[in-house]
């Protein structure tokens, strides 16, 4: 029986993926958590096969969680799930210890095999995903840095990033002026306009 830990703040995403998995005969949800700082401490508790990260979580987003998980537990394999499919994040997860990254749009059968490829030992990244990555280019964008500049994108106030992103005003104006240095932009429109263009936003 491989043992999963789920981890999204988002509970009616978590619990419908934690039926459809307790479906399966060689898969078992024994712990599920809504944040970063949860899921450290389930993982600690329960100590899970495979650790399933949602990429956009309060506290500490899947990649710090997964970085951190990897130093405490390194038996667990990580596997993330995101909406963001954006490069610099497949990059900054594979670099953190994470063996599976794969898109929200994944149908639960998938997501079950990757946890047992994973389980095993083995890698999966979704290859629409990673050939995005590929035809993207090096990234001078932090993860962060990333998220926020495609939040300024869609037209939301600092005040609104920082809500969103769980950050503080300030940092996420630091965060918008060091992307838009970053990039060699005169300002963030251009900064914006840059990103999109070269596939980092």
């Amino acid at each position: 029986m491989i043992t999963v830990l789920l981890a999204d703040d988002e509970n009616l995403i978590r619990d419908a993926v934690a039926a459809l998995l307790g479906l399966t005969e060689d898969l078992e949800v024994i712990a599920q958590a809504a944040s970063g700082p949860e899921a450290l401490a389930a993982a600690a508790k329960h100590r899970p096969d495979v650790a399933v990260l949602d990429l956009q979580m309060p506290g500490l987003d899947g990649i710090e969680t997964a970085r951190r998980l990897a130093t405490e537990q390194p038996g667990c394999g990580i596997v993330i799930v995101t909406s963001h499919g954006r490069p610099g994040y497949l990059k900054s997860a594979l670099s953190a210890g994470v063996r599976g990254f794969v898109p929200k749009t994944t149908s639960a059968k998938t997501l079950a095999e990757v946890i047992r490829t994973v389980a095993a030992g083995g890698r999966y990244v979704d290859s629409d995903l990673a050939a995005d990555a590929i035809a993207a280019g090096e990234s001078p964008l932090s993860a962060r840095e990333a998220d926020v500049l495609e939040l300024a994108a869609e037209g939301a106030e600092v005040e609104e990033i920082a809500e969103r992103t769980h950050l503080s005003v300030g940092t996420v104006r630091n965060y918008l002026s060091s992307a838009t240095s970053k990039i060699g932009a005169a300002n963030r429109h251009d900064a914006i306009a840059v990103a999109r263009r070269h596939g980092w936003i």
